[in-house]
């Protein structure tokens, strides 16, 4: 599996600045630049959990289905309470789709890079979209205290991508196996899931050179 290397220091203390400001949430060195399990414990920096070509194989073949995994067509909203759909990919030939957790150090150092990310990548027709997993609870009602969090979260970060909320589905069951966060994937503009998935938190750097590795991959596809 590939890895990669924790933060650097600076980022470590600019994030526990921004947590510091979001009540209930804290940080600290030895879990930024990783990732944590939904059962709170620190997870090893990023990794390639799964790449889509084995998930492909793994999956029972269904009649019919397409050669990509699709999220299919969904409705859910932003922490603004703006609606959003599967067209929210239409417009960009690789979109990064970011799962977080308010409570989790680690998703939130990484937003001012992926935010970074956004900007400098627009040229490519890049985008980014974060999805709050506990925005909503085991019923699929939502957490108004996270939604909350989320909006601190946006403006201490200066996040201008989107922060979507989980639909009633978890995007047609794509969510629902997530056993650590930050969990990262790509989708293409027709709605396909495309390329790997990582699990854990980056640099901006890091980013930036895997994003162009998929972008790379999928246009070779096409």
């Amino acid at each position: 599996m590939r890895k990669y290397n924790r933060k650097k220091l600076n980022a470590v203390l600019l994030t526990g600045v921004l947590l510091a400001a979001v009540p209930g949430i804290t940080a600290s060195a030895e879990t930024a630049g990783t990732g944590q399990t939904l059962s709170g414990k620190q997870e090893a920096p990023l990794t390639v959990v799964q790449t889509e070509s084995e998930k492909q194989e793994n999956a029972a073949p269904e009649e019919g289905a397409s050669e990509k995994a699709s999220l299919g067509e969904f409705t859910t909203q932003d922490i603004y309470g703006n609606t959003c759909t599967q067209d929210i990919f239409k417009d960009y030939d690789l979109t990064l789709v970011n799962i977080f957790a308010t409570w989790c150090p680690p998703c939130v150092a990484e937003i001012p890079d992926l935010e970074k990310l956004c900007n400098d990548m627009a040229d490519k027709n890049v985008h980014v979209v974060g999805i709050v997993l506990d925005a909503i609870d085991g019923n699929g009602e939502i957490v108004q205290d996270s939604v909350e969090k989320a909006k601190l979260l946006a403006e201490k970060t200066g996040a201008s991508y989107p922060f979507l909320l989980p639909d009633s589905t978890y995007l047609n069951g794509r969510l629902t196996d997530i056993y650590a966060v930050p969990e990262t994937f790509f989708v293409d503009k027709d709605g396909n899931i495309v390329g790997d998935t990582y699990s854990g938190s980056n640099s901006y750097e890091g980013w930036t050179k895997t994003v162009e590795e998929e972008l790379s991959r999928l246009q070779e596809n096409d």
